[in-house]
């Protein structure tokens, strides 16, 4: 993978979490590799959880399946992007 594509990833997931759970873009824009997400946002709930990566899977093309989904790439940003990441390649 080209680095032009895993800034596209990130910038993708950045969209995502902005558009799905409704934050702001400089809340977003903020986000770092260490922010942590599940159990920390409050708009990223178990009900948000299902809606954040079908968008991820549609903006990205790829398929995320039921027994990859846990709490370790949903603990944080950085977590959340080298797992797009991983997928989209």
């Amino acid at each position: 993978m080209l680095p032009d594509d895993a800034n596209q990833i990130e910038a993708t997931v950045r969209a995502v979490l902005r558009d799905v759970l409704g934050l702001s873009d400089d809340r977003v824009n903020a986000f770092r590799s260490e922010t942590p997400l599940f159990g920390a946002l409050p708009e990223l709930d178990s009900m948000a959880v299902a809606g954040l990566l079908t968008e991820i899977e549609e903006r990205l093309g790829i398929l995320i399946e039921d027994d990859e989904v846990d709490g370790e790439m949903l603990e944080t940003f950085g977590a959340l992007v080298r797992f797009a990441t991983a997928k989209a390649q």
